[in-house]
């Protein structure tokens, strides 16, 4: 696993969100950026992290940032898991893995006794440069917006 680290630039990609729609790294350029990606919609950490996002998107647009969501769901789940839970940002649906290994976060994992290869839980801060600012190794699903708040 190769991972973007701090002030390495992001490589541009296009992936859809969760209707269809192209979003690029280009389409921020000039504007601050939250990524954050995560294993799978609708499960119980992914659920509390894009919540705890969600429910501090003032705080973080604020600051100036935009949020997407990124991980290997398809359209349809992404849908669902925004509308489900009315997220007030965009959620990737990366089925080709374009954006998780251009950002690094596709590698060995361990769980419960097995090993196996998934979308580590990582988020990138992106500066207006499309520069990565800060990368949060250690998300705490619950409590994930002040990570994030007290880095900027």
């Amino acid at each position: 696993m190769n991972t973007l680290k701090q002030g390495d630039k992001v490589p541009n990609f296009t992936v859809n969100d969760q209707d269809g729609n192209a979003i690029s790294l280009s389409d921020y350029n000039g504007k601050k950026l939250v990524v954050f990606f995560y294993p799978k919609a609708n499960t119980p950490g992914c659920t509390a992290e894009a919540c705890n996002l969600s429910d501090n998107y003032k705080a973080l647009q604020d600051q100036g940032y935009s949020i997407l969501g990124v991980s290997a769901d398809t359209e349809k789940k992404q849908a669902n898991f925004k509308n489900k839970f009315k997220f007030p940002y965009p959620l990737l649906a990366d089925t080709d893995k374009e954006v998780i290994e251009a950002f690094g976060v596709w590698g060995e994992k361990k769980f419960m006794g097995r090993t196996f290869d998934g979308i580590h839980r990582k988020t990138f801060l992106i500066d207006e440069k499309g520069v990565v600012a800060h990368v949060i190794d250690k998300v705490k699903t619950k409590d994930h917006a002040a990570q994030i708040l007290d880095l900027i």
